[in-house]
């Protein structure tokens, strides 16, 4: 029974390092730059500014 163990993990080895190597090659043959209205529809990314540190106002410091 380890036998079928160690063989159907690693099949699925070899299909997560298929799947990786089609996503990367769907990327590269894709589109050059995503960002812009000349990439297309890319997976679109927050734009969420850093907070300021209010360290000083809490802590009441000069």
């Amino acid at each position: 029974m380890s036998e079928e163990n160690q063989t159907k993990s690693l099949s699925q080895a070899e299909l997560a390092k298929q799947f990786l190597e089609k996503k990367k090659q769907g990327n590269l043959d894709g589109k050059g730059g995503s960002f812009g209205a000349a990439g297309g529809g890319g997976k679109l990314q927050s734009q969420n500014n850093k907070k300021p540190n209010n360290q000083r106002r809490r802590t009441g410091g000069s």
